[in-house]
């Protein structure tokens, strides 16, 4: 008598099925690699003209595995065409596009990258507060404009050693955050769902409280229910009209509309912002404004990070189906 494969495993390729979740529009460069290892469910690539639910539905009911693809959503509705889904790996630091709720109820592991990117992210935090403070993107267009010869020196900016900053979210990218800032001789505390027993930082429970005590918030924390809007007006206001925003976490973090007019108001010093709350829009009001330095969401993303994403995605799946602890193991609430 012939054996069975294992469900979810293509009959005669000794490779599991690994289902593709991502937009059309969106990229999956490794999949070359990743057909060595599994056999790749890609409904844009399989099967382009069929409606991609009507492809899960079709053939991807057995798959054990689904990769989801930076920020695509991961809705309920999705996750109820396949039954038999264990695991979803997720190739961004954020989740908050997975239905983490429906993956408890039906017991589905989720992961992140957040390790693979964490570096990065957080060189890239230091970058913008650099740059906010120092104004150098500013003083660069004041250069090229012409203003230097014509107006004179550009205004000064403000150093970065012996601020305080205050870090939201001192997790993978909030503790590089924090390493990197030491060396200038910042004052560090942080905000996070709860203490760390080993973190030689002072811990604020309350955001408000956090910011009252800072010079900067850093923003490196998850999107959740609970940190919507996190950053509203009271916090800019105790911040004060040399406090800085940096956010490399996600735009809805932050309350935008009540950020842009703190801004425009002069009662918030500058901003970083490398995400937004509506993607790619973003508010023109801050086009103008040289104490606000804008980035298109690259915060995480280098080659270099890349690949770390693509070894963690296939160390994470290689671990699945061989019953191995997962990394960057996602806490259901």
């Amino acid at each position: 008598m012939s054996s069975q494969p294992e469900p979810g495993t293509e009959p005669g390729s000794g490779r599991p099925d690994v289902l593709v979740h991502r937009f059309r529009s969106f990229d999956f460069p490794f999949q070359a690699s990743f057909r060595d290892h599994f056999t790749i469910l890609d409904p844009w690539t399989d099967s382009p003209d069929e409606p991609a639910d009507a492809f899960l539905a079709r053939r991807a009911g057995g798959a054990r595995a689904l990769v989801c693809v930076g920020p695509t959503p991961l809705p309920a509705d999705t996750l109820r065409l396949l039954p038999s889904l264990q695991v979803v790996i997720g190739t961004s630091a954020g989740v908050d596009h997975i239905d983490l709720r429906e993956c408890r109820r039906r017991g589905i592991a989720v992961t992140n990258a957040g390790a693979a990117f964490a570096e990065d992210a957080a060189d890239y935090a230091v970058a913008l507060l650099l740059d906010v403070l120092r104004r150098m993107s500013a003083a660069d267009r004041y250069l090229r404009e012409g203003l230097w010869l014509k107006n004179g020196n550009y205004p000064l900016g403000f150093k970065l050693g012996g601020k305080r900053v205050g870090i939201v979210g001192l997790g993978n990218i909030g503790s590089h955050v924090a390493k990197r800032l030491q060396p200038f001789g910042c004052d560090i505390a942080y905000n996070s769902r709860s203490k760390k027993p080993s973190c030689p930082f002072p811990y604020y429970a309350s955001i408000h409280d956090l910011a009252s005590n800072s010079d900067v918030l850093i923003l490196c924390c998850a999107l959740t229910e609970e940190t919507h809007h996190v950053i509203n007006r009271e916090v800019m206001t105790v911040l004060g009209d040399r406090g800085v925003i940096i956010n490399v976490g996600r735009g809805s973090l932050i309350d935008e509309k009540e950020l842009v007019q703190s801004l425009l108001q002069g009662e918030l010093g500058g901003a970083g912002l490398d995400v937004f709350e509506d993607e790619p829009n973003m508010p023109k009001e801050l086009f103008g404004l040289d104490n606000v330095v804008l980035s298109p969401h690259r915060a995480v993303i280098t080659p270099e990070s890349f690949e770390a994403m693509r070894e963690l995605t296939i160390s994470n799946l290689k671990a699945f189906f061989s019953n191995e602890p997962l990394s960057c193991l996602v806490q259901h609430k």
